[in-house]
């Protein structure tokens, strides 16, 4: 009888060992399978880089029992990977690494997009890190690189987790491996995730402050209630980008007299923005302390002299004096041949240039020119080149000879009126401005 219970006692325990073994590794898949489902469920709820980053590191450290690890994102622009979280470390005080580093087991996985998992417990196994100058408690690390792919698109590698110092035993297991690689595919996605609406949150932010900016420089113009009761005048200007170097300004000068400046600074966007503020500031204090055009202008160039010259930029500017009592308008341009006077009869003559455009050459001297005034019947007419450079679809330019025609057919009408008939043909003539574009019409 003892012949044959011994071998039915010994199947009998090894089934119940082969039960306790996949009843353990059951709950450990179970709990693993858990893990996945609960970044999974955090992952979707984040959309901060760093959150996501923190969120992973955190649950798998504590699930491997890793005193140390590290997330790494590929930043482009720097051709580096990026620390964006950390366990065991000063995450502030550690450097980008550069993706093309010999040393280092983080560049080597992001390069190879392959897995390092180095457990020195095993016969042979070889250190494929730097073996001196570590500071870890342990030798055995891990490093998975975090891939992903955006539907119909090749999977990239877009950083690399770590993981060393691990409790008890120094090296992770496959079974650590299969988890973390799991999870590094979910965190690529949730890393893309929060990338794009990273990004879309810097252009939404980029879109306001162009829009503040935009806002805020039309405003620097003056309304043309400014010169109310002494002339009649309507302005309009429009920047081709959110911010130009077109303007304008009006001033009162006393005894029914009137000041009106038009300008336009050499390319459009910031720079000419900013340089467009500074010669608007500066013209308002010069054209209240002195008493004709070509001073004033002489003032405006040498006060401005010193920032042109850093930015290597220049700017045209038209500036008339009106007085209808004497039936005349003085005037100095530096380099602006856009400037027209439109009689009663529709002849249109053009103010001449006096002086090249301030910022070509320091040492100019602009001069003074005086024309007849008809008052209530002569127009001012000022623009900038944007109105005529403009080109339809089909490569034609929309011209000064065809800007004058609109002008003087409809010249008989109130001046906002007026300006709004030019816009209209020049919107109907061309679909896509190329330039910043601005029209001022005085009648006095």
């Amino acid at each position: 009888m003892v012949g044959w219970v011994t071998p039915v006692v010994g199947a009998i325990l090894a089934r119940s060992r082969e039960a306790v073994r996949l009843h353990e590794e059951l709950a450990e898949r179970s709990a693993e399978i858990e893990l996945i489902y609960v970044i999974s469920e955090i992952l979707g709820d984040t959309v901060r880089l760093e959150e996501a980053a923190k969120t992973i590191l955190r649950e798998l450290c504590d699930k491997l029992g890793a005193r140390r690890g590290s997330v790494m994102v590929f930043e482009e622009s720097q051709s580096a990977l990026r620390l964006v979280a950390g366990r065991g470390m000063n995450v502030p005080n550690i450097e980008p690494l550069p993706i093309e580093s010999d040393w280092s087991v983080a560049a080597h996985v992001f390069r190879s997009g392959r897995t390092l998992n180095y457990d020195p417990a095993k016969n042979g196994a070889e250190n494929p890190g730097t073996p001196d100058g570590r500071d870890y408690i342990g030798k055995g690390f891990m490093s998975v690189p975090i891939v992903y792919g955006a539907p119909g698109a090749k999977a990239q590698t877009i950083g690399v987790i770590n993981f060393t110092d691990r409790v008890g035993e120094d090296g992770f297991t496959q079974s650590d491996r299969k988890l973390v690689e799991a999870i590094a595919r979910q965190a690529g996605a949730a890393i893309a995730n929060a990338r794009l609406v990273a990004k879309d949150l810097r252009q939404q932010r980029v879109a306001r402050e162009l829009e503040l900016a935009h806002d805020l420089q039309l405003r620097l113009l003056p309304s043309p209630n400014v010169l109310q009761g002494d002339a009649q005048v309507a302005a309009r200007c429009q920047p081709v980008e959110s911010v130009g170097g077109d303007f304008y300004t009006f001033t009162r000068l006393g005894r029914g007299r009137v000041g009106v400046m038009i300008g336009d600074v050499s390319s459009h966007g910031f720079s000419a923005a900013l340089v467009q503020a500074m010669v608007m500031s500066a013209a308002g204090i010069h054209s209240a302390a002195v008493n004709s055009p070509d001073e004033t202008l002489m003032l405006l160039a040498e006060s401005v002299a010193p920032e042109l010259q850093r930015a290597d930029m220049y700017f045209s500017v038209f500036y008339g004096m009106l007085d209808p009592e004497r039936g005349r308008l003085d005037y100095a341009s530096a380099g602006h041949p856009y400037a027209f006077k439109i009689g009663a009869d529709g002849t249109a003559t053009r103010l001449e240039a006096t002086a090249p455009p301030m910022g070509l050459d320091a040492s100019t001297v602009v001069a003074r020119k005086t024309v007849d005034w008809d008052r209530a019947k002569d127009l001012l007419v000022l623009w900038t080149d944007g109105m005529i450079e403009a080109r339809s679809p089909a490569g034609e330019m929309f011209g000064e000879e065809r800007l004058l025609e609109v002008l003087v057919e409809h010249r008989d009408l109130p001046v906002e009126e007026l300006v709004t008939k030019v816009f209209e043909a020049h919107g109907e003539f061309t679909r896509k401005p190329g330039d910043d574009r601005t029209l001022v019409v005085v009648r006095v």
